[in-house]
């Protein structure tokens, strides 16, 4: 893509921050403008057919678009669109950033089911107390593996498990060639020692791992949630590993944040990190490409491939 000259047909996009622009600037049908979420629209905003947003505050974010009569698009820098989805003006789409982020989120989820089956965190306290305790851990290799949700980020997970002799069953809303159909849990569920949460939040996903869905996991089973908080039944969540049945690891939490006093910081055989699996340096740079070339597609009249619904 080239750099050009602005032209009265090029597509007017919102941007709220100046890597953005640079970003969008080369790109040849596009006409970047910067935005300040806390201030009054700029001057030339009310031509704009596309908007970048930030993914906070979307109450602010939300009131700005209702200001935009010809805008079109919403383009996000993330995966999930969740906080997005039901609350833009009908006659203006939605497209994510998927594929930005599913090669680092599916290295946390694999970082993370090591350092839960390799003992890590028992070693590391061992380390800080100077204490020499040989002990035997489990292995990722020959384990069965789960994974809900069959796009970027399920891919991308089932392609760095397979190296290390996992065994994977990816499933979707629906059946294809090698992926189950969420219908099938009920007898899925049973058979694997890890399950991994992959898929957006929605109305259909909400709670979908609760008492019932982690009854069913087998007893000694992981949990690996880098999908919503929200998609895990919190309480539920919280009865299974107390007991010891399930271990967890966990990006994300309902609460989010997860309060100081609450008892998921400190049961055992669970894993938590503050919402970082996609956070690596690369993640803005990666996100700005996925939204040019959505944002291309568009200019061209085409309709973005990430589009959402």
């Amino acid at each position: 893509m080239s750099a050009h000259r602005n032209r009265p047909q090029d597509l007017v996009v919102l941007v709220p921050e100046e890597r953005g622009r640079a970003a969008l600037s080369a790109v040849t049908g596009l006409r970047p403008l910067l935005y300040d979420v806390g201030a009054p629209l700029p001057p030339g905003a009310a031509e704009a057919r596309a908007m970048v947003v930030p993914s906070r505050p979307v109450d602010r974010v939300l009131a700005l678009i209702g200001e935009l009569p010809e805008l079109r698009l919403v383009q996000t820098l993330s995966a999930g669109t969740d906080q997005w989805q039901g609350r833009l003006p009908a006659h203006v789409a939605l497209s994510s950033a998927r594929g930005a982020h599913g090669a680092a989120v599916a290295e946390w989820a694999v970082a993370a089911l090591l350092s839960l089956y390799r003992d890590l965190p028992g070693f590391a306290a061992d380390q800080a107390a100077a204490r020499w305790r040989p002990r035997m851990a489990e292995s990722l290799a020959g384990k069965r593996v789960l994974v809900l949700g069959a796009g970027d980020l399920g891919t991308q997970l089932r392609v760095r498990l397979e190296p290390f002799g996992a065994r994977v069953t990816m499933v979707a809303r629906r059946a294809r060639d090698g992926v189950r159909a969420l219908d099938d849990l009920p007898g899925l569920l049973p058979a694997h020692d890890v399950v991994a949460l992959m898929l957006p939040h929605t109305p259909a996903t909400h709670h979908l791992a609760d008492k019932r869905f982690l009854g069913r996991m087998r007893d000694g089973a992981v949990l690996v949630n880098a999908a919503r908080g929200p998609v895990v039944d919190t309480d539920a969540l919280l009865g299974e590993t107390r007991s010891g049945r399930l271990r967890a690891v966990l990006d994300v939490t309902d609460p989010e944040p997860l309060p100081g006093d609450h008892p998921l910081w400190h049961t055992p055989g669970v894993i938590i990190t503050p919402h970082v699996a996609g956070t690596v340096p690369q993640a803005d740079e990666r996100s700005w490409q996925v939204a040019a070339d959505q944002l291309a597609q568009f200019a061209r009249g085409e309709q973005p491939a990430n589009l959402v619904g």
